[in-house]
C-alpha cells in the first residue's frame, strides 16, 4: 500500500494537492481545487468593468486628436525654441554648455514631467560627456539644461542630444515630445 502525504497550499489560493509514493517511484499528482465565492468573482468583475468604461471614454474622446508634427521634421511648429551656444575649452578640460529651451507663445512648460537631455553623441567620438541624461530645471518660464562635457581632440566637434520634454497648450491638452539638440564643441589646443 503506497504511503500518501497531503501538501497543503495557502487557502487563499484556494487549492489543495495530495502526492503518493507508488512503488514504481512515480508520484502521481491528485489536485482538487476549490472555486472563490461567486459573489468575490462578481464584485471582480464589476471592478474590471467599470475601471474598463471609466477610461473608454477619455480614450475615445482623444483617439481623434494626433500629436504635433515632430520638431525634426517641422521644426517651424515646434512648441519649443532651443537656444545652445557653442562652446570652447582646452582639450582635456572639463566644460559646462548650457542648453535653453524656451516655449513658444500659446504654450507653456510642463513642470510635472521630468524633463530631460539625454542620447549624446559626437560625430567623431572627439566629446567625453560626464553623464548620459540630464535633467531639466524651469527657470524663468524656459528650461535650463547644464550638460558637463570634455574635449578630447583639437577643432570642432558637432554633437547631438535628444530631449524628452513635456508642454501644456491648453487647460485640456499636454503631451510629452522629443526635441533634437545639435551643437558644437570647439577644442583648442
Amino acid at each position: 500500500m503506497p504511503s500518501v502525504t497531503k501538501t497543503t497550499v495557502p487557502k487563499s489560493l484556494g487549492t489543495h494537492f495530495w502526492a503518493g509514493r507508488l512503488l514504481g517511484g512515480r508520484f502521481p499528482l491528485h489536485s482538487r481545487f476549490t472555486y472563490p465565492e461567486p459573489k468575490m468573482m462578481r464584485f471582480a468583475c464589476m471592478g474590471l468593468l467599470v475601471t474598463v468604461f471609466a477610461f473608454s471614454e477619455s480614450v475615445v474622446l482623444y483617439a481623434a486628436d494626433t500629436p504635433p508634427e515632430t520638431c525634426v521634421n517641422a521644426p517651424q511648429s515646434c512648441p519649443y525654441v532651443v537656444e545652445a551656444n557653442d562652446v570652447t575649452a582646452h582639450v582635456g578640460e572639463h566644460a559646462v554648455m548650457l542648453v535653453r529651451l524656451r516655449p513658444r507663445d500659446g504654450y507653456r512648460v510642463l513642470e510635472a514631467y521630468t524633463n530631460r537631455l539625454g542620447r549624446f553623441s559626437s560625430l567623431d567620438g572627439a566629446v567625453a560627456f560626464d553623464r548620459k541624461m540630464v535633467d531639466g530645471k524651469a527657470e524663468d518660464g524656459a528650461l535650463v539644461f547644464a550638460v558637463g562635457l570634455t574635449p578630447t581632440a583639437p577643432g570642432r566637434h558637432p554633437i547631438n542630444g535628444v530631449f524628452r520634454v513635456g508642454y501644456i497648450r491648453d487647460p485640456g491638452e499636454m503631451w510629452m515630445i522629443s526635441v533634437p539638440l545639435i551643437a558644437n564643441v570647439i577644442g583648442e589646443k
